[in-house]
Parts: C-alpha cells; sequence; structure tokens
C-alpha cells in the first residue's frame, strides 16, 4: 500500500491506485520544465518548426507559422498600453484565428478568457464584466452580440475576424457564403474596431517585449457554473495547465506500450478550444509534443465531419458520449478507419451501450477520462492499454490524490459512495474575486470538493454515480440519473435518454426519463418494460416523456436543469 500524510493535519490518503498504474507511468510528477505556457510554446515553434500545427477547413499553419503570427497579436496587444495580468477575451470557435489570439495573448503577459460564442449578449456581459476584460477577439458571426454589451463592460478594443480571414483565395468564396448565401452574420457596429488581418500587419512592425511570466501568473479565466449555476471564473495558473498537459503527456504513453508511437501524432479537435477539456488535452498538450491539430469548427453537421475524418489517420480524438453516439448513428461512419486511434472521453459519463458499439465499429474501446474546470481539466483516467471498458473514470493521474468524503469532511472506506475529493498541482488558484465560492470548494488539506458522488473500490478506480444536485430522492433512496439514462441506452429503440426528479406526493420525487426515440414505434409500455427488467422498483421511471431532441450546451453535454424547467 501508498500512503501520503496531508498537510495541516489532514487525513492519510491511502493512494492504493498506484498498484493499478502502467509500469511506464511515474505515481509522481517530475519538475515542471517550463516557467511559463509562453516559454512552452516558444520552445515547440522552433523544435518542431516545419510541422503543420493546426489545420482548419484546409488551410494549414506550421509551427514556425504559430511563432510568428503570435508575436505579432502579442506585440500588438502590448502596444495598447495593458499592464502584465490584464484580461482579454476570445470568443471565437474552432477556426486558425482562435489559437493564434489565444497564444498571442499569452507571450503578451495577459489572461485569456474563452468565452462561448453562443452566449446569449446577458451571459456575455456577466463574463465580461466578472472578469473585468480589456479587450477581445470575435467572430464576425457574433459581432452584433458584443455590440449589444459594450458599453456596459471594460472592454475598449475589440478585433473582429471572418470565419474564411487566414483561408488564402478560398477565404473569400468562404465569406461570401457566409455572409450572404446561409445569412449567418447578423448587422453589426462597432466604431473603432480592428480586423485582425490589420493587427497582425501593425503587430509585425512592433517589438514583442519578454513578460517575465512564472508558473504562478494566471494563464486563463475559465468560467465554469460548477455546483451553483452561477458562472464564476477558474484561475487556472501557467503551472496548473503546464503540469496537467505534463500528466497527460505521461499517461499517453500508456497507449504505445504494445506498438510503436508516431514521429507526430495527429489529433482531432471536435470539442471547442474555448472548452476546458479541448483547450489541455488539444491545444495545449498538442502543441508541447508538436503533434497536429485538425479544428473542426461545427461538429453538429455530422455527415460533412465525417467526410473530413475520412481526409487523415488520427491517433487522438478526443470527445463526448454524445458526439461519438452521433457519429455511429451516421452510416458513412462505419467506413472509417479509427482502429489506431486513442479515443478519450471526458465531460460526461460514457454510457456502456456507446462504448461497446464503438469497440464493435471501430475495434478500439473509448478511454474515460474525468475532470472540471477547476482541475485544468483532467484529474483521472483508465488506461490506454485497457482491454475492456472499466465504466469508471479511471486512476488519478500522476501526482493527483483522491479521496472520498462524507458530507462532514470525513474520508470514507472503499466501496462507499461520498464526493470526490481532489488534490493536485492541477486544482485552480480558486474562484476570480470570489473568496467566499472558493472557500466552499477548497478544503483546509488543499482538496477540492468536486460536487460529484462516487466511491473507489480496490484496484482503486472511481466510479461516478452523480452530481450532488443531480441525485433523486425516491422515499428515502437515492437514485441517480446517469445509472438510468445508461439502461435506457441499452434499449435498441432509444436513441438518446435523460432523466431527472419531479416532485410526488407519495415518494417524495418520482423519476421521469425523457427519451428521443431511434425506432419510431418505440412506445411507453415499451420503455417501461424494459426499465422494469433492468431496475428495482424505486429505480423505474413513472413518467416517460417523448422528444425529438435533448437539450445540451454547446459541447454537447445533456442540461438536465433545462429539463426540470
Amino acid at each position: 500500500m501508498n500512503s501520503v500524510s496531508a498537510p495541516s493535519g489532514g487525513p492519510v490518503v491511502n493512494k492504493i491506485w498506484l498498484n493499478s498504474y502502467p509500469d511506464i507511468v511515474p505515481a509522481e510528477l517530475p519538475p515542471l520544465e517550463h516557467a511559463s505556457l509562453a516559454e512552452l510554446l516558444a520552445e515547440s515553434c522552433i523544435r518542431y518548426a516545419d510541422r503543420p500545427a493546426f489545420t482548419s477547413m484546409g488551410k494549414s499553419i506550421t509551427y514556425r507559422d504559430l511563432d510568428t503570427q503570435t508575436r505579432k497579436i502579442g506585440a500588438w496587444l502590448q502596444s495598447l498600453g495593458l499592464q502584465k495580468g490584464d484580461r482579454v477575451a476570445v470568443m471565437m470557435p474552432n477556426v486558425l484565428q482562435n489559437p493564434i489570439a489565444a497564444y498571442g495573448i499569452l507571450r503578451a503577459g495577459f489572461v485569456v478568457v474563452n468565452v462561448n460564442p453562443l452566449y446569449t449578449p446577458r451571459e456575455l456581459e456577466h463574463q465580461l464584466r466578472d472578469s473585468g476584460a480589456k479587450a477581445i477577439f470575435v467572430l464576425e458571426n457574433f459581432a452584433h452580440t458584443v455590440e449589444q454589451v459594450l458599453t456596459h463592460t471594460d472592454v475598449r478594443h475589440v478585433v473582429v475576424t471572418s470565419l474564411g480571414e487566414m483561408l488564402g483565395v478560398k477565404g473569400h468564396i468562404v465569406n461570401f457564403i457566409v455572409r450572404k448565401v446561409k445569412k449567418l452574420v447578423p448587422a453589426w457596429s462597432i466604431p473603432g474596431h480592428r480586423g485582425f488581418a490589420s493587427v497582425l500587419a501593425e503587430g509585425a512592425r512592433l517589438p514583442l517585449h519578454a513578460a517575465g511570466l512564472t508558473g504562478s501568473d494566471i494563464a486563463f479565466l475559465q468560467y465554469t457554473g460548477g455546483t451553483t449555476g452561477v458562472a464564476k471564473g477558474a484561475i487556472l495558473t501557467h503551472a496548473n495547465l503546464l503540469a496537467n498537459q505534463l500528466q497527460l503527456q505521461l499517461w499517453l504513453a500508456s497507449a504505445y506500450i504494445n506498438k510503436p508511437r508516431p514521429e507526430q501524432l495527429n489529433f482531432v479537435c471536435a470539442l471547442p478550444l474555448y472548452h476546458i477539456f479541448a483547450l489541455t488535452v488539444n491545444s495545449l498538450m498538442g502543441v508541447s509534443l508538436g503533434a497536429h491539430n485538425l479544428l473542426i469548427a461545427n461538429p453538429r453537421d455530422i455527415p460533412a465531419f465525417i467526410k473530413e475524418l475520412g481526409k487523415h489517420k488520427f491517433d487522438m480524438f478526443p470527445g463526448l458520449n454524445t458526439l461519438f453516439n452521433a457519429l455511429m448513428n451516421n452510416p458513412e461512419f462505419a467506413k472509417l478507419d479509427l482502429s489506431q486511434t486513442a479515443t478519450l472521453a471526458g465531460g460526461m459519463a460514457v454510457q456502456r451501450p456507446v462504448a461497446e458499439r464503438w469497440q464493435k465499429m471501430t475495434g478500439s474501446w473509448i478511454t474515460e477520462g474525468y475532470g472540471l474546470s477547476e482541475t485544468s481539466p483532467v484529474a483521472s483516467a483508465n488506461r490506454f492499454d485497457s482491454s475492456e471498458f472499466s465504466g469508471t473514470i479511471g486512476l488519478p493521474i500522476s501526482g493527483t490524490d483522491f479521496d472520498i468524503r462524507d458530507e462532514n469532511g470525513k474520508s470514507l472506506p472503499l466501496g462507499e459512495v461520498g464526493e470526490i475529493c481532489i488534490r493536485g498541482p492541477q486544482v485552480m488558484a480558486g474562484y476570480w474575486k470570489q473568496p467566499a465560492e472558493t472557500a466552499k470548494v477548497m478544503t483546509p488539506d488543499g482538496f477540492f470538493r468536486s460536487g460529484d458522488m462516487g466511491f473507489m473500490d480496490e484496484r482503486g478506480y472511481t466510479k461516478i454515480v452523480d452530481r450532488k444536485k443531480d441525485m433523486i430522492l425516491v422515499s428515502g433512496f437515492n437514485v441517480y440519473p446517469n445509472e438510468i439514462e445508461e439502461v435506457a441506452a441499452m434499449h435498441p429503440g432509444i436513441l438518446e435518454a435523460a432523466a431527472i426528479g419531479i416532485p410526488d406526493e407519495h415518494s417524495g420525487e418520482a423519476v421521469k426519463l425523457f427519451v428521443v426515440k431511434k425506432d419510431a414505434a418505440l412506445t411507453e409500455a415499451d420503455v417501461k418494460a424494459h426499465c422494469a427488467a433492468n431496475l428495482t422498483n424505486y429505480k423505474r421511471p413513472r413518467f416517460i416523456e417523448f422528444r425529438t431532441e435533448l437539450p445540451k450546451s454547446n459541447v454537447g453535454k445533456i442540461l438536465r436543469k433545462e429539463l426540470r424547467g
């Protein structure tokens, strides 16, 4: 057994998960080689200069290009008179301008505030005001939203770009289609805004000054709803993110225990770069390894996405359960060769029927990991060399401790359900300007209270049973929606399902299941009979509602709170 004493007189954590580690993965994280993400980028751009770094809509930029363009962005930002640590927002989907802007901001010594482009004006205003952002980079499709809130924020510099701006001659055609044919660019007017190309041109004539960044400096404010639903900025330092991408690199080694690793890794980047999962797993780890990221601007266009996947061979495919499910329900997907692709899932629970079907169709298992914005994000993962789907979130990765605790903060024995608490170098520094909220989630001995309920087995693998707030209480019994949804997904006539609790005068709460049909002939009686055969009585859905689709976040996570109304 492996034990470690906790600081501040906390309980001793028994690291039983180390017994299940691959031999080539270290228990602890080695010292970080770089002082900042800016230093990491600069080194990678020299080391991998001629390799493609990012590709979008058929246009690629090399690491040499990335170095040149990010220097220009950084130099221009410094010329505005911003101070080290000032916040700059990025409001774009997965286009080449996104990583160029984000890395340019970091190289200049500023903090990136990632913004969901689909935000409403109310949501955008909250994030810009809360972060105190002084500038914003935005795709023109969403400039009308920025226009509506600008006067209520500290933003004084707006840089607008177009979908086709970096695509050469093809870009003119893309912009014409987006603007005139599909009419995806609502009218907007922002006096004094700058174009992305003009910023690059001006930045080319300016020097980029060393920002003197250290690991403790803030790199990103990553906004998250957390357990309260009020968006808070998780403070992620350069050291947090350097640690997490290194932890991921070490863990990735388990994918190449029994096969050679390619000289350059190719990543699918279908999840948006403003989401912490893609930011760290695709962009930061990709840059560190000199990998090539294929940026997918609209993964919801499944036919176009599959067509793009067919043009390349991939080594790493991070995604979500809903994305994998949607891909497999398109007949063209079966023609792809993903047998050598390491598929990493996070963001939401992977349902066993989806994992088993993926393995059958691709020949490879989905490797489920786990994390949150507050943990940069990855805290645990299954082994890449596993020959089965574990149904768990895997093992705490190098340098990370898990402790399952009750509501009083007491450590629980193996097998007992409690809150998953996480400690490691990737855990955030706190919530931006919210010390009270930070105090609620950080324990005196340095653990982050995740708000997720789970248990650890004797091998050190952790199983999530659900979010605290999603738990349903039926006649005093805890019912976890993930279990109901996984059972529902086993039915061949069900495409997707989501479970919530609704008030019931007899049992306190009752289970209601929302179902999207795969088979049009599916009936309520069919669903109830299937659940009755697989769930004990108190867990069975009392109410079934059929929907044509389920509400989802922009990264594909099912939004149970919207189903509750």
